[in-house]
This record gives C-alpha cells, sequence and structure tokens, in this order.
C-alpha cells in the first residue's frame, strides 16, 4: 500500500494512491460505501498502524475493490504529512559517508584558511582527520528530534530568524507498526510497518555553536523547527529489498546529491535491535536513517537562499518536495556568511 494522509472539507483523511498514484482511494468513505459499521482503524494513519496486520490485510482487499464514489483525483486530495504528529520521532547516523563528508569539508575550509595549505593538509592527513573516526563503528547515535515540528509535501519550511545557514538533509525513514521489546536484528523487519522520505532540515550556523560549544549537547534548535516526511508511507510489503534504493535531493531543479540505501552501515533492523535493549518500540514511531553520504548542503558547499525548492526522492517511495522561506537569506551574501561561518568552525582544528 502507498498511504497517504490528505484534507477534504477541512479534515485530515486517510487514503491510498492507485493508479500510478493519479488516484486516492478514500478509506474510510470505501468502507462505509460497502455497507458495513464505520472502521476506527481508518481515521488516521495512526489508527491504522495501530490495529495491526489483520486490518492492513482488509485495507489492502479494499483498496483492490473500491467503490468509484471512493475514488478521487489525487490532484483534488492536498496532503500533509502521511504521518502528521508521529507518536515518536529520532534520528540516526546510519551512513558514515555523511560523516566523512563532513569531516572533508571542515578539512578543506581549514586547509583554505591555513598560511602554509600542503603543510595542513598533511598534518591533517596524518592525524586521521578526513577518515570516519573508529568511535561511529561502536554503536548507533540518534538524537529525538521535535515531532511536533511535522510538515509535508508542498509545505512551506519557515526559517527560522536566528539562521542564516540553510540545509536539507537527505534521509529516508521506517515507521513502527508493532510494538516489542527485547526484538533480535533478525525479527526487526516484522516491527517495520512502512518507509517514507524524511528531510531533517538544518540550521547549521546554530546547530554547529550549540554542537561546538562548551556544553557540546546535541543539535538543540538548529534542528528544532521542521522535519518533512512523505509524500507516502510506502507499506514493507512492497519493497522486499529496501537497502539498494537510489536516493536523490535536487535543488532549484538541479541534482545536489546522489546516494542510495545501502550506503547504511546501520540498518532500520539493528537500529530497532539497539533501540530495544532497554525500552520497547510502539506503533507509528519514526525512524530516520540519518542523512547519506553527499546528502547535504554543507557536504556539496553549495549554499542556500530564501525561496529555493528541495525535492527529495527515494527510490519506490516518492519526492518530497518543499520550498525554503528565509527573508533573512539573500542569494548574494549566502556564501560570504558560510565562509565567515566556517572559518569560525574550524578554528579548533587549525
Amino acid at each position: 500500500m502507498r498511504l497517504i494522509t490528505f484534507t477534504a472539507n477541512g479534515q485530515d483523511r486517510l487514503g491510498a494512491w492507485i493508479n500510478s498514484d493519479h488516484q486516492v482511494v478514500d478509506l474510510a468513505q470505501a468502507a462505509a460505501l460497502q455497507g458495513g459499521p464505520a472502521v476506527p482503524a481508518y481515521s488516521t494513519m495512526q489508527a491504522l498502524i495501530e490495529a495491526g496486520p489483520a486490518q492492513w490485510d482488509q485495507a489492502r482487499r479494499l483498496i483492490e475493490d473500491a467503490p468509484a464514489e471512493a475514488v478521487l483525483a489525487s490532484a483534488d486530495c492536498p496532503q500533509r504529512a502521511p504521518l502528521p504528529q508521529p507518536a515518536q520521532l529520532r534520528d540516526f547516523l546510519s551512513f558514515p559517508g555523511h560523516v566523512q563528508g563532513c569531516r572533508q569539508t571542515l578539512g578543506e575550509w581549514t586547509i583554505a584558511q591555513s598560511d602554509d595549505p600542503a603543510r595542513k593538509r598533511a598534518e591533517l592527513e596524518a592525524a586521521g582527520f578526513f577518515k570516519v573516526p573508529a568511535g561511529y563503528y561502536d554503536h548507533p547515535v540518534y538524537y529525538t528530534c521535535n515531532r511536533l515540528a511535522v510538515l509535508g509535501p508542498e509545505d512551506e519550511v519557515p526559517w527560522p530568524a536566528f539562521s542564516q545557514f540553510i540545509d536539507y538533509e537527505l534521509e529516508w525513514a521506517a515507521v513502527i507498526g508493532r510494538a516489542g521489546s527485547q526484538i533480535s536484528s533478525a525479527r526487526a523487519r516484522e516491527h517495520i510497518f512502512g518507509y517514507t522520505v524524511f528531510n531533517d532540515w538544518s540550521a547549521r550556523d546554530e546547530q554547529m555553536k550549540v554542537m561546538g560549544g562548551a556544553v557540546n549537547l546535541g543539535p538543540g534548535t538548529g534542528k528544532d523547527f521542521a522535519n518533512t516526511l512523505g509524500p507516502c508511507i510506502v507499506t514493507a510489503d512492497e519493497i522486499p529489498d529496501p537497502y539498494q534504493l537510489r536516493m536523490t535531493a535536487h535543488v532549484n531543479g538541479e541534482l545536489r546529491s546522489d546516494a542510495n540505501t545501502s550506503g547504511m552501515h546501520y540498518r532500520f533492523e539493528e537500529l530497532i535491535e539497539f533501540l530495544t535493549r532497554g525500552h520497547a518500540v510502539y506503533p507509528g514511531e519514526v525512524l530516520g536513517s540519518g542523512t547519506a553520504g553527499g546528502g547535504c548542503a554543507l557536504e556539496t558547499r553549495r549554499v542556500m537562499s530564501d525561496g529555493d525548492v528541495v525535492e527529495l526522492a527515494v527510490e519506490r517511495i516518492g519526492r518530497l518536495r518543499n520550498r525554503v522561506r528565509a527573508p533573512q537569506v539573500h542569494a548574494d551574501q549566502a556564501l560570504a556568511f558560510s565562509d565567515r561561518m566556517m572559518a569560525a568552525m574550524t578554528k579548533a582544528i587549525r
């Protein structure tokens, strides 16, 4: 199933895309037209997830034989995030390529600012600065996102006034479908309801100020203002091999990032095992993959400004499109600001 949340008459509705995503089955309406009692599971995406596998199978049958009156044109169904308010939202750091890419950027900026670039490059290479730190492979790491700041397809992203450094993050996510604790990685896929595209927006200047400060306690408000999910949740049965999917990011129609889900060192099954060592996971929780290698402006070194349109796509899931509104960030000033910020960030490694 390719499940969406859309609005009709000012209310959220649960739908399923059909006919190459050109049409939507309104699940609650379809069930009502079949003459049976109201089905609470079709009221929201969260309700359907919580209803469990037997209800999911009934939903599949309903979609396959939906009454014509319950089938709508997708163009007439404005979308929200498929899961507008997740039960929980965590984001991991599963792609070592992203870690290396960020270190590459910091290293190159440090070299460029040095009085002796050749000597500085040799020093950094000898110190292993451009490599993924060995400690990365000890265990997964994550932070807890703001689940109350979730946006959906085509929503504008209001950039916080305190930030001048706009960055997207090319990610995808697994949605938990079944509760459990002490889940082994071998059984973890049984607990995954489906997958979606995830943009973990980052105000890099604010993030680095917090993470590079005296306390160094997480990304803070640099990531607290917006997360986008969408365009749909594709149920796990539709993607038998989730770790061979192309991931791309376009900015204003130009390809900026090109990656693959195969780049994950920690896969979702391992993340579930890690999380449930000490507590449970629950239906409706979202686990972000972390940014793919090369999947952000910090890595590509291509600054962004007010009005830029970012489109993230993951093969077999879809394309998530948003426009950034940051009136304080102008194209002619963004590069100069990023130069100043990067110079400040790299003082510690000169």
